[in-house]
């Protein structure tokens, strides 16, 4: 008597191929339609955590966050003379400044020098420079980096985050935000 013989399904050969052809498909929807990767601020629609920043520069005052509830819209920017993506963003800033804007800046692990060197090799569009020699009020405010914007509202209530630099076809965006702060 013979033994029966254990013998695989036909389909059983295909299935590596199928199972690769799968995981082919899964990576190449993921490179066509990759996940959102907006980080949102838990802040947005909050007050304004209070700090306050001795200035940053001799020739105006620091900055704390009382000065943001004064009925008008603000700009806050959070950014250093030590980061690249900050200077492609002075221009932006200055278009901002130059349109009525008013931005208050606060100046992360800097020295007065670099950052006196950094306005004035990229322009100045700030009122006010506070300085955040230790990152506290940085990561107060949720921020993970620089540069990173806040609009806020005339009662000192965040509006909006703006993560990175502010680029050219931004800008309509972040005047739309703060048009909306002051209603």
């Amino acid at each position: 008597m013979s033994e029966p013989s254990a013998k695989a399904p036909r389909w059983a050969i295909w299935l590596p191929l199928a199972l690769f052809v799968a995981f082919v498909a899964l990576v190449m929807l993921g490179l066509y339609r990759p996940a959102d990767k907006t980080v949102a601020s838990t802040l947005v629609g909050k007050p304004m955590p209070a700090f306050s920043l001795p200035a940053a520069l001799p020739d105006r005052p620091g900055l704390n966050s009382a000065d943001m509830a004064d009925g008008k819209p603000h700009l806050v920017n959070i950014f250093a003379s030590w980061c690249i993506p900050c200077r492609v963003e002075a221009p932006q800033l200055g278009a901002l400044a130059r349109a009525g804007v008013p931005i208050e800046g606060i100046s992360v692990r800097d020295s007065t020098e670099a950052l006196q060197g950094f306005l004035e090799e990229n322009g100045d569009p700030y009122k006010r420079v506070g300085a955040d020699d230790d990152g506290k009020v940085q990561l107060s405010l949720g921020s993970s980096g620089v540069p990173e914007t806040y609009v806020i509202d005339g009662k000192g209530v965040i509006r909006y985050q703006h993560i990175g630099e502010i680029r050219p076809d931004q800008i309509p965006l972040i005047l739309e935000k703060l048009k909306e702060a002051s209603q």
